[in-house]
């Protein structure tokens, strides 16, 4: 006897047949993971001989081959006029007697024989959430949905939506036959997230592939509005492996632009409301619930065995949080790990407009701003697409698109993961790119340099080279590399290095703080209206602006160490010099003007000042969250521009009072007074990194800024040579860890074989000068192997 309708309680995985993948998927994880704490609300399924079935009694299948033998994959006006004729003829038809009447009796079971509940009713394909083929956001879903005939009503509309014009051009992508595949719907308790909050989880991160991360999105209300990319979510990074130490290990929080949410509609469905201001500035969700969420992905992901797709919702009127949904992610888990892109591109202009990055490409077209859906006719192959937002209703143009821009959206959105899904570059939540970007003009949409998603003017050239990263061959000179910017560590971390020779803290204090970090403590005593305005703007999430730089600075910081952990990330302190200092918000009250700021108020010199102390303090602090509140114990730390061995043991002592414990400190060996007591600063410290470029300026007295002694500037001048030879040799002896982490290695011709030959502990360089690096270091010691025999 055919089985019309199922109750999740009794679905397993092993059922996707009959149900579908997204109520197998709820089924299973009712049956498997409730007991280990996943919450997810009950339901039915109505299942796929019900579909048939349904077909069958009214004579469809027949009438659906005939007009989709009609239809041509490439006019848009042949995909909306099939479109329309397949729901038509679906939604004339009626439910078989024997269908219809476990419909009504399965929903009667639900409701326990009180007043009718209020359920979400969904689409469930066969080939739905497959690994290959997420479907995401494709077939309708209906919501706050109650009484007997409505749920009947939103079961058939879910059966015609398998036809609408989305999901025809879809199937004809991922080459997915139209009529082989059943389509079963889910029929799930509502959870009122619409007096709360809700959103998506990736168990990945969305644009590297990077494995030990949860990302959690947030928005209030309802979570058609995260799909749709109406607004910016709240996004929250939470690392696995200290999460599963019992670290609160969310080591990054982004504030999103959630100006509206959708609530609940009198009668049934949805309706928007706009949100506060005040309400908008603070977080969707609490940590706790961020960490419950991170922990249960993880569950989710470790039954399943592959990174999962998940969507969330908090019932605001018990406080519970639940599961409704989890998919295979369908991008990063079907690719293999052993290649590895270095793009590099030829930008000179600053970007005409910038966003959220996905995808890791390079696209290249005439922009097509297109304001409606309607006016999808205009665009052409390979033109670059700008709007507002995508549905599902934009697949059939995005797909022709060489990138996709939107004003709106986060790496969540619609747009990302559909972008993400056909690989095209995508950037979401630009805020103005409809009206910065004019129609026929020729840009350049890079979304290879970490989260900033960034649109050129014109044709900027660029490159492409793929490696193989099984065929990096292994080296007894360690290799490490160079990170400065924290978006980028997560692509870094599948080169196999050493760890993270230097950790730049520049590229925070100046992208992400902008601040002054004396301007932030001393806050209430500024007087200037247009600076304490500025500093508001950057601010505005914090109260205490003094948390706005050690929340930006742990969490830049804990990006680096993540990726990864647990190979050693070395975090030189700060170094801008006076002239950068003065050029953040705020800095001219704190810095005066120095005629040589190379050599001037900089390094362990500023750390031991009294004035500058408390900005010492600071970065202490965010050092100590990343470390002992997210569970980095891999971070390592290194003192640049260490003058005296004074210096060195008055800095120890400081870092001692400020409580960072169990940390390995080394500093820089780039004045001439490291390299003449070796020794004595190998007492103070744990080892040394040779910073060539300050060396070279200052054994040759040559300052590098100074564009008239360019030529007399030269990291490979014999006496450079000399003096990092002697100082390899004196180190040797004094069994210390050395190595370096300056440009030379990888621009000057012969400098890594002479590192080598001088036996140098490791060489740190920058990601794209990785794999070049490791051929000559592993080709110089097979050659030493072959001189000795």
């Amino acid at each position: 006897m055919p089985k019309y309708t199922i109750s999740y309680k009794k679905v397993g995985y092993k059922d996707l047949p009959l149900v579908g993948g997204k109520n197998a998927s709820l089924g299973e994880m009712i049956k498997s993971l409730t007991k280990k704490g996943v919450a997810v609300p009950g339901g039915f399924a109505i299942t796929t001989e019900s579909y048939w079935a349904f077909l069958e009694k009214n004579e469809i299948l027949g009438e659906l081959k005939k007009l989709l033998k009609k239809y041509d994959r490439n006019s848009t006006k042949s995909l909306r006029e099939t479109g329309k004729k397949a729901r038509e003829v679906i939604m004339k038809g009626e439910f078989p007697k024997e269908v219809e009447e476990e419909i009504r009796k399965s929903y009667r079971e639900m409701c326990k024989g009180g007043k009718d509940l209020s359920v979400a009713v969904r689409s469930s394909a066969v080939c739905e959430d497959a690994p290959d083929t997420s479907f995401a956001g494709q077939f309708e879903t209906f919501l706050n949905i109650s009484g007997e005939e409505n749920i009947l009503k939103a079961v058939k509309e879910c059966i015609a939506s398998s036809f609408n014009d989305r999901v025809i051009a879809y199937r004809e992508e991922k080459k997915v036959p139209h009529l082989k595949f059943a389509l079963s719907v889910g029929v799930q308790k509502m959870v009122r997230s619409d007096k709360a909050s809700s959103g998506i989880i990736f168990t990945l991160d969305t644009e590297s592939g990077f494995r030990d991360m949860v990302l959690v999105n947030s928005i209030f209300g309802v979570g058609e509005m995260i799909v749709q990319g109406s607004v910016t979510p709240d996004e929250f990074y939470v690392f696995k492996s200290t999460l599963d130490k019992g670290y609160p290990a969310i080591i990054r929080k982004d504030l999103g632009r959630k100006t509206k949410e959708f609530i609940y509609k009198k009668g049934g469905g949805l309706k928007e409301k706009k949100v506060s201001e005040k309400r908008a500035l603070q977080f969707s969700i609490t940590d706790e619930e961020i960490l419950t969420l991170a922990k249960w992905a993880m569950i989710i992901e470790k039954h399943y065995k592959k990174p999962q797709d998940i969507e969330w919702a908090k019932d605001g009127e018990t406080g519970e949080l639940f599961i409704v949904q989890s998919r295979p992610e369908t991008v990063h888990s079907s690719k293999k790990e052993n290649k590895y892109l270095e793009y590099k591109i030829g930008a000179k202009e600053k970007p005409i407009v910038t966003g959220i990055a996905v995808g890791e490409k390079i696209g290249k077209g005439k922009v097509k701003v297109i304001e409606d859906v309607n006016e999808m006719e205009r665009f052409q192959e390979g033109d670059v697409l700008v709007t507002k937002m995508t549905d599902p209703d934009w697949v059939s143009i995005m797909r022709m698109a060489s990138a996709i821009i939107t004003d709106e959206g986060g790496k969540t959105a619609h747009a990302s993961i559909v972008g993400r899904e056909l690989g095209i570059p995508t950037i979401v939540g630009t805020e103005n790119g409809t009206k910065k970007l004019k129609d026929k003009t020729l840009v350049t949409v890079d979304c290879t340099q970490g989260l900033d998603g960034k649109v050129y003017k014109g044709d900027v050239p660029y490159s492409v080279k793929e490696y193989n990263l099984e065929k990096i061959p292994e080296t007894k000179t360690k290799v490490m590399l160079n990170v400065g910017t924290p978006e980028m560590a997560f692509r870094a971390s599948h080169l196999p290095s050493g760890g993270v020779g230097l950790a730049r803290v520049e590229f925070i204090l100046a992208e992400k703080i902008k601040v002054h970090p004396l301007a932030l403590y001393n806050y209430k005593k500024i007087k200037d209206k247009k600076v304490k305005k500025k500093i508001d703007e950057i601010t505005i999430e914090h109260k205490d602006k003094r948390e706005h730089f050690v929340k930006e600075l742990a969490e830049g910081i804990a990006q680096i160490a993540a990726a990864f952990y647990p190979r050693e990330t070395i975090v030189r302190l700060s170094d801008f010099k006076t002239n950068e200092y003065r050029n953040l918000v705020g800095g001219e009250f704190y810095e005066g003007e120095e005629s040589n700021p190379m050599i001037g108020f900089r390094g362990a010199s500023r750390y031991l000042n009294e004035n500058f102390y408390p900005a010492f303090q600071m970065e202490c602090e965010a050092i100590k969250r990343a470390k002992e509140v997210f569970g980095l114990t891999n971070i390592s730390l290194m003192v640049p521009f260490c003058r005296s061995i004074k210096e060195g043991k008055e800095i120890k002592k400081r870092i001692k009072k400020e409580k960072i414990k169990d940390t390995k400190i080394y500093v820089m060996a780039e004045i001439p007074s490291n390299v003449v007591l070796a020794e004595e600063f190998s007492e103070a410290f744990d080892g040394f990194s040779i910073g060539s470029n300050d060396l070279a300026q200052l054994v040759l007295g040559v300052d590098r800024d100074n564009s008239l002694l360019s030529k007399q500037y030269d990291e490979n001048n014999p006496a450079i040579r000399k003096t990092i030879a002697e100082f390899l040799k004196e180190t040797r002896k004094l069994k210390e860890s050395v190595g370096i982490c300056g440009e030379a290695p990888a621009i000057i011709p012969g400098f890594v074989e002479f590192l080598v030959e001088n036996k140098i502990g490791y060489i740190s360089v920058n990601p794209d000068s990785f794999v070049q690096t490791v051929k000559k270091i592993h080709k110089t010691e097979n050659q030493k192997k072959k001189t000795k025999k």
